[in-house]
């Protein structure tokens, strides 16, 4: 009887749970201590709080980032492509007079470019100024944000921001 009591005593403190005795009759492993003190679930449990406050706090701002930065390199991507289309198209009529004529594209990309204006000079030109050569061309289009988390960051009074370009002549 002396020899099962070594073995039990030598396999207890070569186990990783020197609490629990060993198996009895019914299956179940005895314990010296609760599951409470034991803590093997402990990481399992605290995961679900460190996952939530990851996302609230790191991944959707950073989601309101990108979606930002998306929305305004699309703006300036269709800036820069109504750029290159008027370069295309001459801004003077046959009078001298500014005219775009009937046929200009005013929407690139679902953006709408306004405020189309044609510079001779350091003014916009006009029937007055028709002897300077137009240099260079100013337009704009609206970008409307739509930030989930970094509301008050991104948008202090108006989620929609105006964006101008101008293009010179070649």
């Amino acid at each position: 009887m002396r020899g099962r009591t070594d073995i039990i005593q030598i396999a207890r403190t070569r186990s990783r749970h020197p609490n629990v005795l060993g198996a009895r009759r019914g299956g179940r492993a005895s314990h010296k201590k609760s599951l409470v003190a034991d803590q093997r679930g402990a990481v399992a449990f605290e995961t679900m709080f460190v996952y939530a406050l990851i996302v609230a706090f790191l991944l959707m701002p950073l989601a309101d980032v990108a979606a930002a930065g998306f929305r305004f390199i699309s703006a300036w991507s269709a800036l820069r492509s109504f750029g290159q289309y008027i370069q295309y198209k001459t801004p003077l009529g046959a009078d001298g007079s500014v005219n775009w004529g009937t046929g200009l594209q005013t929407t690139v990309n679902g953006y709408t470019i306004s405020n189309i204006q044609v510079w001779c000079g350091s003014s916009v030109c006009s029937s007055g100024n028709l002897t300077q050569i137009p240099k260079y061309f100013t337009f704009s289009t609206t970008v409307t944000l739509a930030p989930i988390v970094w509301r008050p960051v991104l948008c202090p009074s108006s989620c929609t921001y105006t964006l101008s370009h101008s293009e010179r002549f070649q």
